[in-house]
């Protein structure tokens, strides 16, 4: 009796100290029943979602407390939402990085959630989340220094891979095959150095937002299929037997290609399929096998990538998603890698809403799986049509208008780019009636002495235009020849000629409405 008593009592003392912690503990907890209905909330939970008091969150759907976006801030479908389809199929959930929108405030909390289930015959789910607002802080501070680093080291990398290559170019260089093996070791080292960089920016640029999917409609079948065919070549000298199929069963045992629409990035797509199947190639022996596969899921769009390979260990199954992470054995250790290729994957995969997993066992070969949103044909059609209007609209919008060039200007003194020179009206001896001229280009003497200005007849005067000192210093006004003494072209021009003997005249163009100095047309 005695000791079942104690036993009651430690057993009470046991609960009173485990609400205790989760009254204490930072991260927010959250228990639920089955069917979703909250049956307790610790404060650090009240205070995330802002819900006011336990009391109040108590008897009301998780749903209503946890509502959750994408870390770019897109609004999460059911299908796409990781939380509501591990509580409705009583999976785990680990470690999802989403965004909580608090219920009062609408602030935007980054948090890490995870979903597990008790034991028992209740299936109660323990929904657990922190704030990881410091931790994106802290990251985004690492990622920044990498891609300022990796970015630096790249312009080096490439000058000794150059000078390497030119070193075992027979034609800029003469070299024995003992120095042709150092040198080939030393580019393949430089090259996997350059490889390691180009993965690291790739990384940062979609950590720090700098790269954001575009998103397209695509008939993913031939999609994947145009992208595993570039490896069937390496296949082949690899000794290995590569497949692709997207092959269903309908009625009588008949196979049939699956048409298979969903709405992604085709960029993304090829550095997923591109990490995928190299992964493949490089952890399957000769004599191996790859298959890839894209068939419809309901409303998902499912890829895989599987291998007869060295597989992959329960203890590395976890973390080979993560940056850096490699299984270490004796079987990878001979094989390269820079430990991003999966992580890019999983960050590509998840940029467009989807999911990655891997099922694999330690020398059993591995399969790789991407679930993605699937779209209908009817939306793919209407998408393609948006997309063929906005075409024609950018090829049938005007040009801007390009600003017509400047008229070639005539190479002048500087003296006279100040202002246009004018052109002096030819006048008629007072002796004989006034003729009309022939024209000829103006030659200018710039270096010639002042001369005379001509009288005007005083049967008409007009009063005298004026013009700038400049233009009046810049011109020298010539008599005008008469009509017997006009030479029959115009002669070539002169060199400056001494004060005492003035240049032959020139006949000079006729232009209406400029007068100068009393000059009358």
């Amino acid at each position: 009796m005695f000791k079942r008593n104690n036993s009651k009592n430690s057993a009470v003392s046991q609960a009173g100290l485990a609400e205790l912690a989760l009254k204490n503990i930072h991260d927010g907890v959250i228990i639920t029943d089955k069917s979703g209905v909250i049956q307790f909330i610790n404060p650090a939970a009240v205070t995330m979602t802002e819900c006011g008091s336990a009391d109040k969150a108590t008897g009301l759907d998780y749903g209503l407390l946890l509502k959750l976006e994408t870390k770019e801030g897109r609004e999460l479908s059911e299908a796409e939402n990781p939380l509501i389809q591990a509580m409705s199929t009583g999976q785990t959930l680990e470690n999802c990085q989403v965004c909580l929108i608090a219920s009062q405030s609408d602030k935007r909390i980054p948090i890490c959630i995870s979903v597990l289930l008790a034991d028992g015959l209740s299936q109660n789910r323990i929904i657990t989340f922190r704030d990881i607002t410091k931790e994106l802080a802290e990251e985004g501070e690492q990622t920044e220094f990498i891609s300022t680093a990796s970015h630096e080291m790249r312009t080096p990398v490439a000058t000794i891979d150059g000078y390497l290559s030119l070193a075992l170019n027979p034609q800029t260089a003469a070299i024995d095959e003992r120095a042709r093996g150092y040198l080939t070791a030393a580019q393949k080292a430089s090259k996997h150095l350059g490889k390691l960089f180009q993965d690291l920016l790739d990384v940062t640029k979609l950590d720090d937002g700098k790269i954001k999917p575009h998103f397209e409609p695509a008939e993913m079948v031939s999609l994947v299929k145009a992208i595993s065919d570039d490896y069937i070549e390496r296949a082949r000298e690899a000794k290995l037997n590569f497949t692709f199929g997207s092959n269903s069963p309908v009625a009588g045992g008949r196979q049939m290609d699956q048409v298979v629409y969903g709405f992604v990035d085709t960029n993304f797509m090829r550095e997923i399929m591109d990490n995928l199947i190299e992964n493949a190639l490089k952890y399957t022996p000769s004599g191996g096998s790859i298959y890839v596969n894209v068939r419809g899921d309901g409303d998902r769009v499912l890829i895989n990538v599987t291998d007869t390979g060295i597989g992959i260990s329960s203890d590395d199954l976890g973390h080979i998603f993560q940056k850096f992470y490699r299984a270490d054995n004796s079987d990878t250790r001979t094989i390269g890698g820079t430990g991003l290729g999966l992580y890019l994957v999983k960050q590509r995969v998840e940029a467009m809403g989807g999911r990655v997993w891997a099922e694999s066992a330690f020398g059993e070969g591995s399969t790789f799986y991407v679930s993605l949103p699937r779209i209908t044909s009817d939306e793919y059609e209407k998408r393609m049509i948006v997309i063929r209007n906005q075409q024609i609209q950018a090829q049938m919008a005007p040009a801007s208008p390009t600003p017509p060039s400047a008229p070639a200007m005539p190479n002048i003194t500087p003296a006279q780019a100040v202002a246009p020179t004018p052109q002096l009206t030819p006048v008629a001896p007072a002796t004989s009636p006034a003729q009309p001229a022939p024209t000829a280009p103006v030659v200018p003497q710039p270096q010639a002495p002042a001369q005379p200005a001509i009288q005007p007849r005083p049967a008409q005067q007009t009063p005298p235009l004026q013009t700038s000192p400049q233009i009046q210093s810049t011109l020298s006004v010539q008599p005008i020849a008469s009509p017997q003494s006009r030479p029959s072209s115009p002669p070539s021009p002169t060199p400056p000629a001494p004060p005492a003997v003035p240049p032959i005249p020139q006949p000079i163009q006729p232009q209406t409405n400029n007068n100068l100095n009393g000059v009358q047309q």
